[in-house]
């Protein structure tokens, strides 16, 4: 949390101007304004109140977000006066101004103030240093304006003179205003500036703190600022500075270059800067954006050289020659865990280590040997939620609340007290999943055993050695898409204090655009983009971590997203010391909000990332099988959850619509199988052939996007929403037994683990983990997030679930979870362990479960039971091999020429013959014949007539042995 405050200032040091300076700061114009945001929302990771704005008289002003507002010959010089409060007209390039207005027979000007005394007048424009007279080009915006601003396509383009020194310009307060043709000024507003900085200060050389043999050199891009300096402390909290440091700036890259004993320093900067959320020069306390450590509190950026050899673990550098292998990313396999979760109340781990990063070194936790498990059976990567610096949780545990976990053991499975308990200590207990980003480069300090000097990067260092020595290879979830803080005041902001109104995406009145949840990123911004390069790079160089998970992707830019993968893929042993082309990265394609339909440019969606080898999440095949998506209504079913076979009594229409609903949903269960390729042909259930994009969602999109299987990311569950067990808990009838929701638990993973592309799963999917019904446990404490690793509970019944995102729910939730019944035995979790390890192993028994092309996937994946004759619930998809010397398919599988996978969601046995199945030698898979699985034992294929007979609610898989 970096420390912050602001006063009206002058530069410390004199300000080099081409012109001269006049007073005209009218004392009425020294006033405060919270920093403005151009919607209220609220979020898991922050909730956002509605801020109020002050006119300079200390008035509410009332916000009018019209970018192409028009304001007449009578509009009052107040009304003129709010409009500086906006930022509406955009200087897109060194020669060029877009702004959305007519002048007519009028004229149009720019002014600046480096003081930052602008104000509106009856006869125009006072506290200027410089007007400008602006022509209007009557070409309009270039293409290259257009390509990069699309939301602005249509405004008018204004020439800026090719004499002016723009570059000192832009360090001053600035807007423009039109004027009649009587002179009188009819309309004026700031300026957004991404444009032009990225035209003149682009910038590709060293940023954050460099180390040589003999010197500290820091950098820092700041082009806007008009001073900055760095204090730099012994201490990471405390005391006054060693020494004040003005930076030198060149070309909009300030610097300054120090004895080599700031080595294992702290320090700050402190950046003049005009910021236009308040309207003044502000004096911002802050920490380097490209940051490598920070002091316990998070308001000093800790002066370390991550290539010292005292904070590498033993045989750190050769850990690239330990990693597990990976010969294809259609091999990758997925985790998603959470830190806390994995140890806070895991018994058999040190009290000091539990819910950190050292908790994963342990060789014979319970939790580890439940990884080595996974690992055994083939998990491939582990995910871990975000573990960067965030806010929400304070890094010096000695400040944390908690609750008496024996009194919450003692209260009602039911009870509302659990979670008003929780939720009055959740901003100030040791929980939060981390999606406030603060800097993006700091290991988090919470998880580390001394949020201080070099111990948070030792310690993920070694939990990163640890998990790639039992077999996994690690994933981080990087939240680019926002950040936390902005303004000039909040302690959490970083980038919006160094270049005010750059990082951040603002909408058309130059308000911070907050559809992600919070201060949209631009990564469309060249500096921004060139940030998130960096830091992708410095996780894999400094950390070795093997993959990326994108929050909220589709609000990156495509070119950013392909220019990772490029970048990171070049890295290489010898050079870099990680083999790049070993790297998955994926993310949520989901497009909305700003960006949608390419609003900001081709954006990282779905639908634009096809062809490019980086992986999205397949919403569609977790919706056709759990029913509905997690913003409809809670009832509603799914292919696995009852829908037609086993009604709930939610209104699902007529029976013939419910069971039309059904074979909709196993057409994109069956796409989602096949990878999600959209030109994957399939016979529908109306009984045409098809591609996979051919095939609707509810709403009319495709299904299918995807043009390689590793682009498709399947799944059934993740850390938002309720857990997989919760949910099907809540779908199914409230009659039916623990016993077949368990067995409806493994059905689903089961689709997912037997499907080509990548297999995702939730922590506890396997160990049918519960949240008490939490559809949003972000800030639920440990207690509801809970991960137990002895198998002794799933944590189903703790109370009910956290009000603020639940209470809606709570009728339906309250009598399933008083009801003794629908908790799971520890002989439950026992078998659920045991067959999601069966799963696993059962994908890696061949490479025909993870084909590496479409067209592999076309030539050997086929579906039966299609068509509207097709038995209701059951999916059979066939994978055929070739063989040796024989023409036509290769040979990929040296133990199987062909499988069969029969998933029959049905509650009761389903018997399906295939005359395209018949005469074949096929068994059930030795795994499931070995199995602890006595239902799916008793699976079977009859030669002679094509026939096989499933149990319900199993997934069995028959293989012909060559």
């Amino acid at each position: 949390m970096s420390l912050s405050f602001s006063l009206r200032s002058s530069p410390t040091q004199p300000f080099p101007f081409p012109f001269p300076i006049t007073s005209s700061s009218k004392s009425n114009r020294h006033f405060l304004l919270p920093h403005r945001t151009s919607t209220t929302s609220t979020c898991p990771s922050s909730p956002i109140r509605r801020r109020l704005l002050l006119k300079p008289n200390g008035t509410p002003l009332s916000l009018r977000c019209s970018s192409s507002m028009s304001l007449d010959n009578s509009t009052p010089t107040s009304q003129l006066q709010d409009s500086l409060l906006f930022s509406r007209a955009y200087w897109v390039s060194k020669s060029i101004i877009a702004w959305n207005v007519d002048v007519g027979d009028g004229s149009c000007f720019l002014f600046a103030s480096k003081t930052a005394a602008l104000s509106i007048v009856d006869d125009g424009v006072e506290g200027k240093d410089m007007q400008i007279k602006l022509e209007e080009d009557s070409c309009g915006l270039p293409e290259d304006v257009i390509r990069k601003f699309p939301h602005i396509q249509d405004y008018r383009a204004f020439k800026v003179p090719s004499t002016l020194d723009a570059k000192t310009l832009l360090k001053c307060q600035l807007a423009v205003a039109t004027f009649n043709s009587d002179g009188k000024c009819i309309n004026v507003t700031g300026l957004q500036l991404p444009g032009v900085l990225d035209d003149l200060f682009s910038y590709n050389g060293p940023l954050g703190a460099l180390y040589s043999e003999d010197s500290v050199s820091l950098y820092l891009w700041a082009p806007t600022a008009q001073a900055v300096c760095a204090c730099i402390y012994r201490d990471p909290v405390g005391g006054n500075p060693l020494e004040i440091v003005q930076l030198e700036e060149v070309n909009g890259v300030w610097s300054t270059k120090g004895p080599k004993r700031w080595e294992g320093c702290y320090y700050v900067y402190e950046v003049s800067v005009y910021h236009p959320s308040t309207l003044q020069i502000d004096k911002c306390h802050v920490n380097d954006p490209y940051a490598r450590g920070l002091s316990s509190d998070g308001r000093r950026t800790f002066l370390v050289n991550l290539d010292s050899d005292t904070l590498k673990p033993e045989d750190w550098d050769d850990l690239a020659n330990e990693k597990p292998d990976i010969l294809s990313f259609s091999d990758i396999s997925i985790y998603e865990l959470h830190i806390r979760d994995f140890s806070a109340y895991d018994y058999t781990v040190h009290p000091e280590f539990r819910g950190g990063y050292l908790a994963f070194t342990l060789q014979d936790s319970s939790g580890v040997l439940h990884l080595k498990k996974l690992s055994n059976a083939g998990l491939t990567h582990v995910h871990l939620l975000p573990t960067f610096q965030f806010a929400g949780v304070d890094d010096e545990k000695e400040n944390w609340k908690c609750v008496d976990t024996n009194m919450l053991d003692k209260l009602p499975p039911d009870s509302v007290q659990q979670q008003a308990l929780i939720t009055a200590i959740q901003d100030n207990d040791g929980y939060n999943w981390g999606y406030n980003p603060v800097l993006w480069g700091v290991p988090k300090g919470s998880y580390a055993s001394n949020p201080n000097g070099p111990y948070r990067i030792i310690e993920f260092r070694k939990m990163i050695q640890a998990l790639n020595r039992i077999g996994l290879r690690i994933v981080l979830d990087v939240v680019y898409n926002h950040v936390h803080g902005s303004g000039p005041f909040d302690e959490n902001s970083v980038l919006d204090k160094i270049v005010p109104g750059y990082y951040l995406r603002k909408n058309t009145d130059g308000l911070i655009e907050n559809s992600t949840c919070v201060n949209n990123t631009a990564s469309e911004h060249v500096m921004v983009e060139r940030l998130i390069l960096d830091d992708l790079l410095h996780w894999v160089v400094h950390y070795k971590v093997d993959g990326f998970r994108f929050d909220l992707m589709g609000h990156i830019m495509k070119s950013t997203m392909v220019k990772a993968k490029d970048a990171l893929h070049s890295l290489t042993k010898e050079r870099d010391g990680i083999d790049g082309s070993s790297i998955y990265i994926y993310g949520e394609g989901w497009d909305f909000g700003e960006v949608a339909k390419n609003g900001r440019g081709v954006n990282a969606s779905q639908f634009n990332l096809s062809g490019t080898q980086i992986g999205s999440f397949n919403d569609r095949i977790r919706d056709a099988m759990l029913g509905g998506s997690p913003f409809g209504h809670p009832l509603q079913q799914g292919f696995v959850t009852g829908l037609f076979l086993q009604p709930n009594g939610h209104d699902h229409g007529t029976e013939a619509n419910a069971e039309c609903m059904l074979a909709v949903a196993k057409d994109h269960i069956q796409v989602g199988m096949a990878a999600n390729l959209r030109d994957f042909v399939l016979t529908n259930f109306e009984g045409k052939e098809v591609k996979g994009s051919e095939v609707l969602t509810y709403g009319g999109a495709p299904v299918a996007y995807a043009l390689s299987p590793t682009e498709t990311v399947n799944y059934v569950s993740a850390h938002d929403n309720e857990t997989l067990f919760d949910i099907v808990s809540l779908k199914t009838p409230m009659e039916i037994s623990v016993d077949k929701r368990c067995r409806i638990n493994y059905l689903a993973t089961s689709v997912i683990a037997l499907s080509q592309g990548i297999p995702f799963f939730h922590s506890g999917d396997e160990m049918l983990r519960s949240k008490s019904l939490d559809r949003d446990s972000y800030n639920s404490g440990d207690w509801f997030n809970r991960l137990d690793f002895t198998y002794n509970s799933n944590n189903w019944g703790v109370g009910l679930p956290p009000k603020e995102k639940n209470e809606k729910n709570w009728p339906l939730i309250k009598p399933r979870l008083a009801d003794p019944s629908f908790k799971p035995q520890k002989s439950h979790i026992l078998a659920a362990v045991d067959n999601f390890l069966n799963l696993l192993r059962i994908r890696y028994s061949s490479p025909l479960f993870r084909l590496k092309t479409a067209n592999a996937i076309q030539e050997r994946v086929r579906f039966h039971n299609t068509g509207p004759s097709w038995i209701p619930g059951t999916i059979v998809m066939s994978i055929e091999d070739g063989f040796e010397g024989v023409p036509g398919l290769s040979q990929l599988d040296p133990i199987y020429s062909y499988i069969a996978v029969i998933v029959n969601a049905s509650p009761t046995e389903v018997s399906f013959a295939c005359p395209a199945l018949r005469a074949r030698t096929l068994k059930l898979h030795p795994i499931q014949v070995m199995s602890t699985d006595e239902l799916v034992k008793s699976s079977t294929y009859e030669g002679s007539s094509g026939c096989f007979t499933v149990p319900p609610r199993t997934t069995s898989v028959f293989v012909e042995p060559r």
